[in-house]
């Protein structure tokens, strides 16, 4: 592990090795020191409820990891559309991707749920935090609906593009035509107008 990794940062990289080798029910804090190096007292330092809160904290960590390397790839999207579009379908195949989400959803995702669902707003607020200047600017330039606020619409678009990423029905986030249309027929419409949803 690289040295300039805080001792919480140690503990929570443990804690994930741990979770994609044993899975989150089978994870002790014994596991987490002998892979992080670390004593079982340090760990209850930074973690004093132990195991639960551990495991709670490695969620929003990686929740957080992701959500960043999503802004990082669509950053350079020069359009607000284009750049939901390119999130979902980057976001999408980044959850296929995801070995140890994945596993877990399919071996114990009655532990995974209810450590998401705690912390379901957390990824909202990064969402609305990241979008809210974009969204200033399309007010600017005249390409919010009328009546619509930018924490509207930003709260409105963030919901979305999570409950997207995470379950998408019947749309395919792996095709660029039919993520178009969702994006500009569907989840746009009520917030952006014709003419910015006309843009190429």
């Amino acid at each position: 592990m690289p040295e300039e990794m805080t001792t919480r940062e140690r503990i929570l990289e443990a804690t994930y090795s741990c979770v994609a080798r044993h899975g989150l029910d089978r994870t002790t804090l014994e596991d987490v020191a002998r892979e992080s190096g670390l004593s079982r007292a340090t760990i209850y330092r930074v973690f004093p409820a132990g195991r639960d809160e551990l495991l709670r904290a490695v969620v929003i960590w990686e929740l957080e990891r992701f959500f960043t390397q999503l802004a990082t790839a669509v950053a350079a999207e020069p359009t607000f559309v284009g750049l939901i579009e390119e999130g979902l379908m980057y976001a999408r195949a980044a959850i296929m991707k995801h070995a140890v989400l994945q596993t877990i959803l399919r071996t114990e995702p009655e532990r995974l749920l209810p450590l998401m669902t705690l912390e379901a707003e957390r990824p909202v607020r990064f969402i609305v935090e990241y979008l809210t200047p974009l969204l200033e600017r399309e007010e600017s330039e005249s390409r919010l609906r009328p009546g619509i606020t930018v924490g509207d619409a930003a709260e409105y678009t963030a919901r979305l593009v999570l409950s997207l990423i995470a379950s998408p029905g019947n749309w395919d986030l792996s095709d660029p035509e039919v993520t178009r249309v969702l994006v500009r027929e569907h989840l746009l419409a009520g917030v952006l107008t014709a003419e910015a949803l006309e843009a190429p």
